[in-house]
């Protein structure tokens, strides 16, 4: 921000800061106002005729490129910005990866702002990747962009609100929802929520990491409208775990940002690492697909859940191999 005593300021101060409100959130003209006499009062500048302030930059602002919709009695809303984006073009090809995916899973729109804000071109897909991605489900249906789109809006109201889901046994069921969000798992949408009426059995009381539920995004029927009750979590529940990658994975560098390297055994026999998780199972998952080359230490309830799933796992096979 400019400081007080800045006499370099001028109107190019006043533009920005529009922009930087309106791509918070809408506002209306009268919260522009307040907000805009505020910040001019912070720097020692004149306030004058605020509106007509307003009124003038925002026309300018609409001459150089930013597309600002407007109309009476609605607020003032940045629907495209039309500043640089100076890209790496290593940048540059997550950014065309990221576009393919969405573009795949039936998030055109959202692709397409990707592609705008980058000047994306088929220059820029990245020649590593020798095959296309085919997504176990299609999120291009009505249904589910009205689902996707319900739940979308319920996250901005940060209030509880339910969904009527449909298991893989067909049936159907009711969910109460608090602190959620969208997550892409393995090429499939998830409703990744926290379920605060659930029970639990590890954990003593709530919330807890038990109660946060993964909902296929293709499975839920209906959204329902949001309540009067706010959020009580700002976050989903997390559980630390503490693990050592051995044998072909010793030398592993934290790739995650939720996990941190406690120590590296000097001869290179093992990294032991802690992280943050708030799924069990894509946690478990996680820890099975590395084998051997793992050893999970706390807690102790995981590391019970991974024997056991190792054993049956053994189990099978055994009765795979042997039974005529």
């Amino acid at each position: 921000m400019l400081s007080k005593n800045d006499n370099n300021y001028n109107q190019v101060g006043l533009a920005l800061e529009i922009l930087r409100l309106l791509a918070e959130k809408p506002h209306s003209r009268a919260e522009l106002g307040t907000q805009l006499t505020e910040f001019l009062a912070k720097h020692g500048k004149p306030v004058g005729d605020i509106d007509q302030k307003i009124v003038r930059t925002i026309k300018k602002l609409r001459e150089c490129g930013f597309e600002i919709d407007s109309a009476p009695n609605r607020p003032y809303k940045l629907s495209a910005s039309s500043f640089p984006v100076i890209l790496s073009a290593e940048q540059r090809q997550s950014l065309a990866l990221a576009a393919y995916l969405l573009s795949e899973i039936g998030f055109s729109t959202q692709a397409s702002h990707i592609l705008k804000i980058g000047k994306l071109t088929d220059q820029d897909w990245p020649q590593y990747i020798q095959t296309r991605f085919s997504p176990p489900a299609d999120y291009s249906a009505e249904s589910i962009q009205k689902v996707i789109s319900a739940l979308e809006e319920r996250f901005r109201q940060k209030r509880r609100y339910t969904i009527r889901y449909r298991n893989t046994k067909g049936d159907e069921q009711i969910f109460d929802c608090d602190c959620s969000e969208l997550r892409l798992h393995d090429g499939v949408l998830y409703l990744f929520a926290w379920v605060p009426d659930s029970p639990f059995k590890i954990f003593s009381k709530s919330p807890n990491v038990e109660q946060n539920y993964t909902f296929r995004v293709d499975r839920i029927i209906s959204v329902g409208a949001p309540s009067l009750t706010p959020w009580k979590e700002k976050n989903l529940p997390t559980f630390e775990v503490r693990y050592r990658m051995i044998k072909q994975l010793s030398d592993y560098q934290p790739r995650r940002s939720n996990e941190r390297v406690l120590q590296r055994d000097p001869n290179g026999r093992f990294v032991e690492i802690v992280a943050t998780e708030d799924s069990i199972f894509w946690c478990r998952q996680r820890f099975l697909q590395y084998g051997a080359n793992i050893l999970l230490l706390e807690p102790n309830w995981l590391v019970d859940q991974i024997i056991a799933e190792l054993l049956d796992a053994t189990r099978e096979y055994h009765i795979g191999r042997f039974s005529p």
